[in-house]
């Protein structure tokens, strides 16, 4: 009996493998290659069995089995993961000058000539979605590979862990194959990444589902997949059908391969969906024929797409082209058109944001552009309704600018389209609240004077809790209504007061959506000084401004003693985002709501990054290759010495460090007289 019970487990142990293999091949054929085999009812024959025989089995389901996309929930939302090496976005460029202009600093940078030598490119379509890192391991020697971790790419250096609703995308393969692996040159573990995307037709039937369920539609592809892979119910994840395209392989955060077109065709032969429409071309002529025949197809693809990436091919080239402070030198994103169409303005309304500023909308006839039904443009500000000559019920040219916001480009005027009767005036009081709106000189937007209006504290509530200030999840739009109607919050500060009892007189939150609010907030106080200041909504002071003043000064109390001189000295900050910040901290209400903030524990210090000033004043471009130093390092030492790096030469730089393949630059400032320095003269002049 023992004997008979062996040979069974094998033969049901080799069935089971068997099944998982064809699964996945069938799999393959329809996610990725969309070319399925067999029929839906055949597919679900073998995956039934398969089940039957792990439900019989328990011991022999593993995670990586086709039966075991959708899992249990993510435990308490998303973990926050760092990346293997930043996600950084790319340059846009928006037609051909701008590309070719491109073109020629690479050219440069390498110490090429574009009539000679030349950087091939590979062009791949700018696929509008979500970006995502896929991290497979190998667990044993000639074995497979699966997948482990699934990180978004959140703010670029830190992303969230998706990987329970990732598993549900079935053009992702949960694990490589061995044979794969072989074929693709990969024996150890590697990184994936790539984009997620909604097709059209997911994307309708999305919208569909939304109507019958008296729901709003969702506004674009691209905002439905980021929603969707956000989600906490994986099974919602699965029904969806979203896809997934690979464009880049790596290992510690490096390339694996030396060329971008051989990682491209890697991916595709260990099973990864990678997008057909790719080219190696060996110019910019070819990289303009490229561009032209992707805008050809873009209606035709399925999926939306907004420009065309172009790489530099060599991996060599790139890591000597390296990057600047937020995009690689290597890559540019080529922007098409934006598409447009003609619509009626129905109503010009008014929008409150959180500074106070007052923006008009056109409320449109509600009409599709590029997949999107539009019904409300930006029209920025009364002079541009002045520019317009715009008039209530006119027809209008409306663009989807870079194929996302949608604004107002022209009026129409002719026999079909009519002009409208009704004159818009800009209202002299504020909407909301009726305070008096003030326009300062100089500028073009008008702006609610009352710190306290309504609609401006609920954009600072949602301002405060976003990701990439607070990062307070679970302080949403309908969140933030509720506490306001009731008067339970009246400043960010309010936040910090919040109890259960207070959230659980909302509607639709119960215990435990109140407590992992309440966790949220309380995690809050842990953020950086950098993010504080953003979370405070000073005009002007972005993300990256309020880094920069909190290396600069190290606490909140040293920044609201320091005079508009004292800020000015900062690295980037000149004299208008100066008395911006000083005019914030002079007003007695915001030193009141910072005094607050204090008391709740908020971080009030950060670590002081000190500047030296003896290259004050001077300005440096850099060319050609050091001998030791990589540019970025050269960059960071000289503007750490209070130098200023431009990518520029003219009468105004004062040296030019040179190094091996110098190009024009050289020429330039040999021509204007400009002092050079090559690696050794720029470090006597840091040492000094």
């Amino acid at each position: 009996m023992a004997h008979h019970a062996v040979e069974f487990a094998t033969e049901t142990l080799e069935r089971v493998e068997r099944l998982r293999e064809q699964l996945r091949h069938h799999e393959h054929l329809y996610y990725v290659m969309d070319a399925p085999e067999i029929s839906d009812a055949d597919y679900d024959a073998l995956m039934n069995e398969l089940k039957a025989i792990e439900a019989e089995h328990p011991a022999l389901a593993t995670h990586d089995s086709p039966t075991q996309r959708v899992g249990g929930k993510p435990k308490d939302g998303f973990a926050k993961v760092a990346h293997s090496r930043p996600m950084l976005s790319l340059d846009n460029a928006y037609n051909e000058e701008e590309l070719r202009d491109w073109d020629r600093r690479v050219h440069e940078l390498l110490g090429f000539d574009t009539s000679g030598a030349k950087a091939a490119y590979v062009c791949e379509l700018k696929l509008d979605g979500l970006s995502l890192a896929l991290q497979y391991q190998v667990a044993e020697q000639r074995g497979p590979a699966t997948l482990q971790r699934a990180i978004t790419r959140g703010d670029g250096s830190v992303g969230e862990e998706v990987t329970t609703n990732v598993r549900t995308i079935k053009s992702v393969p949960l694990a490589v194959s061995a044979a794969k692996l072989k074929g693709a040159g990969l024996d150890e573990s590697f990184e994936v990444r790539g984009e997620i995307v909604m097709p059209r037709a997911a994307f309708l039937k999305l919208n569909q589902d939304r109507e019958e369920q008296g729901l709003a539609p969702a506004a674009n592809p691209r905002n439905a997949a980021a929603g969707t892979i956000r989600t906490l119910e994986p099974n919602i994840v699965a029904q969806r059908r979203l896809d997934f395209y690979a464009y880049f392989l790596l290992r510690d955060g490096e390339e694996l391969l030396p060329l971008q077109s051989q990682s491209l065709d890697a991916l595709a032969a260990a099973g990864f969906r990678v997008n057909p429409q790719r080219k190696l071309v060996a110019s910019m002529d070819g990289v303009l024929d490229f561009i032209a025949a992707a805008d050809a197809m873009r209606e035709q693809l399925g999926y939306e797409i907004d420009g065309v990436v172009i790489k530099v091919d060599s991996r060599a080239q790139q890591q000597r082209l390296g990057f600047t402070g937020r995009a690689p030198r290597w890559a540019i994103a080529y922007k098409f058109t934006a598409r447009s169409a003609v619509t009626q303005v129905e109503n010009i309304l008014i929008q409150v944001g959180r500074t106070g500023k007052l923006t008009p909308v056109a409320a449109l006839t509600p009409v599709p552009i590029g997949g999107t039904t539009v019904a409300r443009a930006t029209l920025h500000n009364a002079d541009e309704i002045a520019r317009l000559g715009l008039l209530i019920g006119d027809f209008v040219q409306v663009e989807r600018g870079g194929d996302v916001i949608p604004k107002v480009v022209q009026v129409v005027e002719d026999a079909a389209h009519p002009r409208g009767t009704v004159e818009f005036h800009f209202p002299s009081n504020c909407p909301v609240c009726g305070s008096a709106v003030v326009r300062a000189e100089g500028e073009a937007d008008w702006r609610c004077v009352n710190a306290e209006c309504p609609a401006r504290l609920r954009e600072e509530l949602l301002h405060f809790a976003a990701r990439g200030v607070m990062n307070i999840e679970g302080l949403g739009e309908a969140v933030v209504a509720q506490l306001l109607d009731k008067g339970l919050v009246r400043s960010i500060a309010d936040l910090y007061s919040l109890d259960g009892a207070a959230l659980l007189s909302l509607e639709r939150i119960g215990e435990k959506t109140s407590t992992a609010l309440l966790e949220q907030i309380e995690r809050s106080k842990k953020a950086p000084l950098a993010r504080v200041l953003f979370g405070l909504g000073i005009r002007f002071v972005g993300e990256r401004t309020a880094q920069l003043l909190a290396e600069a000064f190290g606490s909140m109390d040293a920044l609201m003693a320091a005079s508009t001189a004292d800020l000015e000295r900062v690295h980037e900050i000149g004299p208008r985002v100066a008395q911006a910040i000083r005019e914030f901290f002079d007003e007695p209400k915001n030193r009141a709501l910072v005094e607050r903030l204090r008391a709740a524990g908020l971080t009030f210090t950060g670590e002081r990054k000190q500047r030296s000033a003896q290259l004050e004043g001077l300005t440096f471009v850099l060319t050609g290759t050091l001998p030791t130093l990589a540019r970025d390092v050269a960059k960071h030492r000289i503007e750490a010495a209070g130098g200023r790096v431009s990518g520029s030469v003219s009468k105004k730089t004062s040296y030019v460090v040179a190094g091996e393949d110098a190009g024009s630059k050289l020429d330039k400032a040999r021509e204007l007289k400009v002092p050079v320095l090559d690696e050794a003269g720029l470090d006597a002049l840091l040492a000094k």
